[in-house]
């Protein structure tokens, strides 16, 4: 039942309540870092769809939402076997995401695996190569 129960939480993660909003995304990250969730990690980060929603929520005028987006947009770049359409998007966007991974939440940058994190994303972006034509 995985599209079932994504459709119905893609509504919790696109919900204009704050609470239902950051605590669904936080609850998603931590599903899908789970070892015995692997499979569904899988199938939620094939979808170039489920990039675009977590894309717009590091993008939350909310500093909470896109701490708890970056946790699940680390899991899409972190993926040596990414579908077609989520390394398009990556690449199609690469300039703007180095650069807003650079700035992003730097009041955190005491934290040393958020810092490390955040250059871990840095650095793979960066050497996305563009997609096959």
């Amino acid at each position: 039942s995985y599209d079932a129960f994504f459709a119905k939480y893609g509504q919790l993660l696109e919900s204009s309540n704050y609470v239902v909003r950051r605590q669904s995304l936080k609850l998603l990250g931590e599903i899908l870092l789970e070892r015995k969730n692997f499979h569904v990690m899988i199938g939620f980060i094939k979808e170039s769809a489920n990039l675009m929603m977590i894309m717009n929520a590091l993008n939350d005028r909310s500093k909470s939402i896109q701490y708890e987006a970056f946790h699940i947009f680390k899991i899409f770049v972190a993926n040596p076997t990414k579908t077609p359409e989520v390394h398009k998007i990556l690449f199609k966007n690469k300039d703007k995401l180095v650069k807003f991974l650079v700035d992003f939440q730097n009041d955190k940058n005491s934290d040393e695996q958020f810092r490390d994190e955040k250059a871990f994303l840095v650095k793979e972006i960066r050497k996305l190569d563009p997609p096959p034509a």
